[in-house]
């Protein structure tokens, strides 16, 4: 694996790097401000949009990027770099079209809708004219097992007929968010992984109730975390994503690349809390010292960096094994960082809120909410245990391939033989 960026993924780096300073982060107290006032501040947005797309520096998330689809397509490994830049600012992503849970959604799309589907749906996506949503979570089942989903997709004629509740649904409250991919069971007499379809249901269907917006930690985002009920929601029989039963498969062929995005973005974030404790322990004084003099804040500073960019190249592998041997492939890898970034973040951000002291709490600096995204994330795509779990099934697997395939690599040597054998030979 070569470590250094393409040429094409180093220059929209820059980019976007540059966009980003002179564009988006002017910007910034203007979001928050207009979040707090209770409104998206949508034409902020779209202004963003305009300009990042007439830039080019749009739909750089999706390797296969058809040909008549506006934006510029890249490799997981280019756009992995591009990512974190964009992960600075948490609401970013957008202003690229490439903020989840969009792009899975258009990745799932472009893979498996027809014609009708993409016309429809698909092309609003990639112009950036609608956003959606995803709907697996259920309150009522442990969901990282997507085999326990609930949710009824039973067929009535014409239609489909949709039953059930999700929770923690991102996306629902954004004022463009038109589709709601919903995954349930259309099947409960086959066996547990083809029991599971998709279809698309429009945010507006009649049945369908958004309920609340989820709180994460205190924290209410603007798009929301949202709680959805479907009763008897009716869609056409067209409305089938796939085939029947696929549901299952196509849920975990979305979640590679999507979690190579969200380990990006949040090692962005960590960088931004490494520089704030570096600024910070260099100009706060306690007892008569820097901050930065204190061994254990240089230990925190430095242990940071490390782990950082242990995490970095870790990803970047990922990304690598996906472009070149599939998400299948990938697949121990992937779980690898979902559980490598995410501790990452909390452990990284909670030393700078130390550093920073009560302000580190407070709405001064952006270190609470950056831990709070860290602390989802270890739920978020799947809990630390699922994926600890892949990883250890995926080491004994090679301990059982190997067992009695080569000769041992130690030998005791004759000064440890036992005690029993020492008086054999004796006798």
């Amino acid at each position: 694996m070569d470590f250094s960026y393409s040429p094409r993924s180093e220059e929209l780096r820059m980019q976007v790097r540059d966009f980003m300073d002179q564009y988006v982060l002017p910007y910034n107290a203007q979001w928050h401000a207009e979040v707090a006032r209770g409104t998206y501040p949508l034409e902020l947005i779209n202004n963003l949009k305009d300009l990042a797309r007439w830039d080019g520096l749009w739909n750089l998330f999706l390797p296969n990027l058809p040909d008549d689809a506006p934006g510029t397509g890249l490799s997981n490994l280019d756009y992995a770099p591009i990512a974190e830049l964009m992960g600075r600012m948490h609401w970013a992503s957008e202003v690229f079209n490439c903020s989840a849970p969009d792009t899975g959604n258009m990745e799932l799309l472009n893979l498996f809708a027809t014609p009708d589907q993409r016309e429809q749906w698909l092309d609003p996506l990639f112009r950036g004219e609608i956003r959606s949503c995803f709907a697996m979570s259920e309150p009522d089942v442990a969901s990282a097992d997507a085999t326990n989903i609930q949710t009824s997709i039973r067929r009535d004629g014409d239609d489909y007929v949709i039953n059930g509740r999700k929770w923690f649904i991102t996306g629902p409250t954004h004022p463009n968010c038109r589709l709601a991919i919903v995954l349930g069971v259309s099947d409960a007499d086959a066996e547990p992984h083809r029991r599971h379809s998709m279809v698309l249901v429009p945010m507006d269907a009649p049945g369908l109730e958004l309920v609340r917006n989820i709180p994460i930690m205190h924290y209410h985002s603007p798009e929301g975390h949202c709680e959805l009920v479907f009763r008897n929601v009716r869609v056409p029989a067209d409305s089938l994503l796939g085939e029947p039963g696929h549901g299952f498969a196509m849920a975990q062929a979305r979640l590679g690349p999507g979690r190579i995005h969200h380990c990006m973005r949040s090692i962005g974030q960590c960088e931004v809390a490494l520089e704030l404790m570096r600024e910070r322990a260099g100009e706060r004084r306690t007892f008569g010292k820097y901050l930065s003099e204190r061994a254990n804040v240089a230990d925190w500073i430095a242990e940071s960096r490390l782990e950082i960019d242990q995490a970095r190249l870790l990803v970047l592998h990922a990304a690598w094994l996906i472009d070149q041997h599939g998400a299948k492939a990938a697949r121990t890898a992937v779980s690898a960082i979902k559980v490598v970034v995410a501790r990452l973040q909390t452990r990284v951000v909670d030393r700078a809120m130390q550093v920073f002291g009560a302000m580190g709490l407070t709405p001064d600096t952006p270190l609470s909410y950056l831990w709070t995204w860290g602390r989802a994330m270890r739920f978020l795509d799947g809990p630390d245990e699922v994926h600890l779990g892949i990883v250890a099934r995926d080491e004994l697997r090679k301990a059982r391939d190997m067992r009695g395939a080569t000769a041992p690599w130690f030998t005791f040597p004759d000064t440890l033989r036992t005690a029993e054998q020492s008086a054999r030979e004796d006798d």
